[in-house]
């Protein structure tokens, strides 16, 4: 879709941008490399996917897009069923009739076979886990998940608690290339379970849904900072009652849930593939408050984050 220029410079990977000193240091994010090779050679948006593992009926694929407001949207089609985990950037998914904005730790859902259109008006840039399904594979998962038959009856799912450890799973698991299959199958079973309780709301103004975009942006990019309810509202220009109804109708989930899971994402993939004591961890993800860290952290994923830190790592408890 077409909009005012809003290019690297300008968005919330503006900060990243220009810490990179080198293109070699830009490769160690996938969407941050890029965007840094669209900006360099003047090309338009794309989305390009690299296969992380398949197997019978299955595959996993590490999904970069480059697109943003300047870059035409096309139809689509799934051509498997496919469950979309959203790693970074913010875009609008359109399929049918629903659209739904997507944001980091949501859900995108598609059936096979359905068209689908994915546009970046509100800002530059995604990157996406897609695990997809041979439809035939996933009409026992349906079934043992209670959904009536294989078919996804949503969009979206927002970043809900119950998907906060699969999430960070996924993202050790896509690194380490292990347990993909597993991991492909648990968010299948996941998608059945919550797709009929997640239809999206028809009923937000697309001047809302361009708001909300914004301040996800602007949380994505800082999300260790403070940021109260009457900075987020007055940053998107409403007052903090509407700006909290409209924050939750558009993303699924209020502002402050949705930090605190991108802080807990954050810190738990830290505590699963870094050696760095858990009070740096927890600093460092925007908790000031140790006890706070560990009472959330435990609340989210079930355990506290040292035995979580043992799980992940494999070694006995």
């Amino acid at each position: 879709m077409k909009g005012s220029r809003q290019g690297l410079y300008h968005s919330p990977l503006a900060n990243t941008w220009q810490k990179l000193l080198s293109y070699q240091s830009a490769t160690d994010d996938p969407l941050i490399a890029a965007l840094y090779r669209k900006q360099r050679d003047g090309t338009t948006g794309i989305a390009q996917g690299t296969e992380l593992a398949a197997g019978q009926g299955w595959r996993v694929v590490d999904v970069v897009c480059t697109s943003g407001p300047d870059d035409r949207s096309f139809e689509e089609r799934h051509s498997w069923t496919s469950i979309s985990l959203v790693l970074s950037g913010t875009f609008l998914y359109r399929t049918g009739c629903e659209s739904a904005l997507m944001s980091p730790g949501a859900l995108l859902l598609g059936n096979a076979g359905q068209s689908y259109e994915c546009s970046h008006e509100h800002g530059e840039g995604d990157r996406c886990i897609s695990f997809q399904f041979a439809p035939e594979l996933l009409e026992p998962v349906a079934l043992d998940a209670g959904a009536a038959r294989a078919k996804l009856d949503c969009a979206r799912i927002p970043p809900l608690r119950s998907l906060t450890p699969l999430a960070v799973r996924a993202r050790a698991a896509c690194v380490n290339r292990d347990s993909l299959e597993e991991v492909a199958l648990e968010f299948a079973a996941a998608a059945f379970r919550w797709s009929g309780q997640s239809r999206s709301s028809s009923e937000v103004s697309v001047r809302d849904r361009a708001r909300v975009a914004a301040v996800l942006r602007r949380l994505a990019a800082s999300s260790a900072d403070n940021h109260s309810l009457a900075e987020l509202a007055a940053f998107a220009g409403l007052s903090r009652y509407h700006f909290l109804r409209t924050f939750k109708r558009v993303a699924g989930v209020t502002p402050h849930q949705y930090l605190l899971r991108a802080r807990l994402r954050d810190a738990a993939t830290k505590l699963a593939m870094s050696a760095a004591p858990i009070t740096e961890i927890a600093l460092d993800a925007g908790f000031d408050d140790l006890s706070n860290f560990i009472r959330g952290f435990h609340a989210e994923f079930g355990v506290a984050p040292r035995q979580y830190r043992i799980a992940a790592r494999g070694h006995p408890s």
